[in-house]
């Protein structure tokens, strides 16, 4: 690690340094995401409102890393790391963090097309809610209805294997354990709920820095569901802003599908042993772990057999 954190090898790539400290900062690791980043780009660089885009390169083709660079080179407020290898989103995050210089931090995958008024909305609900807060969007699919993941109850293992089955869906008796909420009414206002989903979320610099940002034990997925869980656990707030809205495509990485699911089980796995506070709830994550890791490499199959009927997401 170089002195101010970043990985050695990292190169930042920025035409120039803002005169003045910058108020939002846009974050976005990448990772062989294919066309999908290059339409999500212009979104970000659209709003007003963004003085920063940090997007930290973890791994694209030579093809894209040209065009990321070339981007950066003409556009003053985008800020391309690179040189650093796929170090994992969690870690990607903390080094775009690192690099970042606004008070306000928003965190959007790189398939992910911010809409307008989006970052306003999630920045006015932070302001209501107890520190260190966590503001997700509504995530949405691309024919305009909610996505799956965007809001949610409590993971734990049991609801985990429930939901990653499916069997909430087709046992009306274990619907209790459902907890995806997409299927909820709309909210009137930003509420606060367990979690919410890492395609697109708000924390100011100071609630980020408070919980040390994302635990980077978590390679891909999960780290989302920690952060939340740490902020409650702080005496903060996780919250769901139904006004800030970011369309999600998904699936759009050329990793193969088990690869993402396998480190998702892994994850989840690393998450409820952590989080586990008794002797009890430990042995529960621990015998419950190669089901919940064979259930995850096996959700494609699943997939294919039960459909995605809520929609994509996790």
């Amino acid at each position: 690690m170089s002195s101010d954190g970043r990985p050695i090898g990292a190169n930042i790539i920025l035409t120039q340094l803002p005169s003045e400290p910058p108020a939002v900062s846009v974050i976005m690791v990448v990772f062989h995401t294919g066309p999908a980043l290059f339409n999500a780009i212009p979104h970000v660089l659209a709003e007003p409102l963004v003085d920063e885009f940090v997007v930290v390169d973890n791994g694209s083709t030579s093809e894209d890393e040209d065009v990321l660079r070339a981007i950066a080179e003409r556009e003053p407020r985008f800020r391309l790391v690179q040189g650093h290898g796929n170090i994992g989103f969690a870690r990607g995050c903390n080094l775009g963090a690192r690099t970042a210089k606004g008070r306000h931090l928003v965190i959007l995958n790189p398939d992910a097309y911010l809409q307008a008024g989006c970052i306003s909305s999630l920045i006015e609900a932070g302001r209501q809610f107890p520190s260190p807060t966590v503001v997700g969007a509504r995530v949405l699919n691309t024919d305009g209805s909610e996505q799956r993941g965007g809001r949610r109850g409590e993971v734990t293992p049991v609801t985990t294997l429930l939901s990653f089955s499916h069997l909430t869906l087709n046992l009306p008796f274990l619907r209790k354990f459902e907890i995806h909420m997409e299927d909820q009414a709309l909210p009137d206002g930003p509420i606060p709920v367990p979690t919410i989903s890492g395609a697109c979320f708000y924390m100011s610099r100071e609630d980020f820095q408070s919980l040390s940002g994302f635990d980077e034990r978590y390679f891909l997925h999960v780290e989302d569901v920690d952060i939340c869980w740490r902020a409650r656990r702080m005496g903060g707030a996780v919250v769901f802003q139904p006004a800030a809205t970011v369309v999600h495509l998904g699936s759009t990485s050329l990793k193969h599908p088990v690869v993402v699911e396998y480190h998702k089980g892994r994850g989840l796995i690393c998450y409820f042993r952590k989080r586990a506070d008794n002797p009890w709830r430990y042995m529960l994550a621990v015998a419950l772990g190669p089901l919940i890791m064979v259930v995850s490499v096996l959700r494609p199959a699943l997939r294919s057999v039960f459909g995605q009927t809520r929609g994509k997401g996790k």
